[in-house]
């Protein structure tokens, strides 16, 4: 399990609630509950924070498997 660094920590901000976050295993949490009432939870992958919005997040990696269909995404010749 990657570890973040105090000095990251400290400086890092969830983009939803504004509050400070801390390190539970591979996902940093919100000391603050989101509208919803639950602290937002946020995934580290290769020790980098992915500090995106959980709605931001699925469109994301939508859009990064999007990149990998091959030749058939390619722009139509004309």
């Amino acid at each position: 399990m990657p570890k973040i660094s105090p000095e990251l920590l400290s400086v890092l901000r969830c983009p939803v609630t504004g509050s400070t976050l801390t390190q539970e295993g591979e996902e940093l949490v919100s000391t603050a509950a989101a509208e919803g009432g639950e602290p937002v939870r946020y995934g580290i992958e290769d020790g980098i924070p992915l500090l995106l919005p959980p709605e931001l997040l699925a469109a994301a990696n939508a859009a990064r498997s999007d990149q990998h269909d091959g030749p058939a995404a390619a722009a139509p010749t004309a």
